[in-house]
């Protein structure tokens, strides 16, 4: 079962982002999961009365949410998402890089690589990032779309205590942490240069940049955790939440600047009831009771 979503913020253009992803990405389709209500939203958000509020894309199975909202933020390459695709589909790979790179920005060429075959990295239209990535060896479930953390700005080098921070919080398990080995004018010997990790039965990766950015962690793109009932949203905020000011409507950031929803897992059931989105505007924590 899925409990982690990578949450993309679009600029107003969310329906146009899910069209073209399920059209883009392999064994994909999309839907308008809620709207902006007609009444009671903040004035800023008035220019969405009526509008699709997420917009969900399923790449083979897996679930990421498009938000649409307004130019506060949007996606920047510190976190991407990874599609693994077996060798036998290449040609798969090649149509896919073919259409995120129409409009968009290469950051790693498509080529061969001493960890990939046949490997590129790049920025999509809509300024989310891409990691596509031929694997040698049998993809493992849940690993065929995983968000990766890199760890650049003012977050760089910290890629290893991360990976504890979140096995203490989430019970994280680490399948691979491969250091540099040696340092540059950025990275330190120690410093992760990859590294896979699975948050139950989710699988991501992290990874301190071998190169100075010029950007880090921001709201762009955000993780959300599904919650089974408010003891477990009272804990994960408690030992995630470390910036008071970003605290908004389930919203927060970590010591690292991560941003995270935390959210109950019936969070669809829960917006159904009267006012719930007034209500929630007016939350920090989501409190289930005040839905």
């Amino acid at each position: 079962m899925q409990n982690l979503t990578v949450n993309l913020w679009m600029q107003g253009n969310a329906e146009e982002a899910g069209d073209f992803y399920a059209a883009a990405l392999p064994e994909a389709r999309s839907e308008v999961e809620s709207r902006y209500p007609t009444e009671g939203l903040l004035d800023f958000q008035k220019p969405f009365a009526g509008e699709a509020l997420t917009v969900s894309v399923w790449v083979r199975g897996t679930k990421i949410t498009l938000i649409n909202a307004g130019n506060e933020f949007d996606p920047n390459p510190s976190i991407s998402i990874i599609l693994n695709f077996r060798a036998s589909e290449r040609e798969l790979l090649d149509s896919t890089w073919a259409a995120l790179s129409d409009g968009g920005q290469v950051m790693m060429p498509l080529q061969q690589y001493p960890f990939s075959e046949h490997y590129g990295w790049v920025t999509d239209r809509f300024g989310v990032s891409w990691q596509l990535m031929e694997s040698a060896q049998e993809i493992q479930p849940g690993a065929q779309v995983l968000p990766s953390l890199m760890f650049c700005g003012q977050a760089q080098n910290r890629a290893a205590e991360a990976l504890e921070f979140y096995s203490d919080v989430f019970g994280a398990k680490v399948h691979m942490q491969v250091p540099y080995g040696q340092a540059n004018e950025v990275v330190h010997a120690e410093s992760i240069m990859f590294s896979q990790f699975s948050l139950g039965e989710d699988v991501l990766s992290a990874m301190d940049s071998g190169v100075s950015q010029p950007f880090t962690f921001t709201p762009g793109v955000s993780l959300q955790w599904d919650c089974e009932g408010q003891a477990e949203i009272d804990r994960l905020w408690d030992a995630l939440s470390a910036v008071p000011e970003a605290e908004a409507c389930g919203w927060l950031s970590d010591k690292f600047g991560v941003s995270w929803q935390i959210v109950p897992a019936n969070m669809d059931e829960l917006m159904k009831r009267p006012h719930a989105f007034q209500h929630m505007l007016g939350m920090k924590k989501l409190v289930i009771d005040e839905f």
